[in-house]
């Protein structure tokens, strides 16, 4: 485990200050998930900010100037990629597991769990961003699902525990079962966030244009009756209640989404025909 202050200010201070709490798979997942925590507590004296990237980079896609890049190499610029965003973003801290995304996505492995129990207790955060259930990506919904683990082991129950958006879009999901994050403003911050993930735009993934592009479209697109409340949108699941609940089985969780989302979809065709 590898703490990044970027502030240089004492370890446990920092940790122990930390009010918004990101838990994400990749470097530059924090900066498109959860851009809410980062934006609630860019400036502020008593709201911080602190991501954890769990796994390593490595395995990376790669083209244009790193096209050959080691795998060693990748990781070191990866690495580098999301400390200056943290620098950017003013986080208490930043820290890097250098997991396998294959331990990640192992349900029989304890050490990342472990690792995320030893941050949540010295950070105590209010509120935690991670990854969404249904997200398409596997090292994401691994992520999640030990986050989740995690938190019921601990008897830790947050204010808010959000699933956001980056592999999966949640538009689908129905306006009373979304968290809505108003990401308007502070335009050149959400530029500088996610620009310096060089290795991957330049690389071949325009992650920037993307991620910018899905707020505005979830502004746009999220009432089809009246103006537009905000210029940029983003969304997650409230997975606060399987934090609280230990007896909840997480499949069942999810699949109430995707049943409100179906029952939405035919009760209109049945109006309508």
């Amino acid at each position: 485990m590898e703490i990044y202050l970027p502030n240089c200010q004492d370890e446990e201070q920092a940790l122990s200050s930390v009010t918004h709490l990101a838990i994400a798979a990749h470097q530059d997942d924090i900066e498109i998930m959860a851009y809410d925590g980062i934006l609630k507590c860019f400036g502020q004296k008593n709201k911080n900010f602190a991501g954890v990237t769990v796994t390593n980079g490595r395995g990376s896609p790669r083209s244009g100037i790193y096209a050959s890049y080691t795998d060693e190499q990748m990781q070191e610029v990866r690495k580098r990629e999301q400390k200056k965003a943290a620098f950017i973003g003013e986080y208490s801290a930043q820290i890097f597991l250098d997991h396998l995304s294959s331990n990640v996505k192992n349900p029989d492995d304890e050490n990342v769990v472990a690792d995320f129990k030893t941050i949540i207790q010295k950070t105590k955060p209010d509120y935690i961003y991670t990854h969404n259930l249904a997200d398409k990506h596997d090292t994401h919904v691994g992520v999640a699902l030990k986050v989740i683990k995690a938190l019921r082991e601990l008897s830790y129950i947050p204010k808010a525990v959000f699933g956001c958006e980056v592999w999966r879009n949640l538009d689908w999901m129905q306006d009373d079962d979304k968290v809505k994050f108003d990401a308007s403003g502070h335009g050149n911050l959400e530029a500088a966030l996610l620009g310096v993930f060089d290795s991957q735009i330049a690389g071949g993934k325009r992650y920037d244009l993307a991620t910018s592009g899905r707020r505005i479209a979830n502004a746009t697109f999220s009432e089809s009756h009246s103006v537009d409340i905000s210029t940029s949108l983003s969304y997650a699941m409230d997975l606060t209640p399987l934090a609280a609940d230990k007896t909840l089985e997480v499949g069942r969780f999810v699949l109430q989404y995707i049943n409100n989302f179906s029952k939405d979809v035919l009760n209109k065709l049945e109006a309508l025909q």
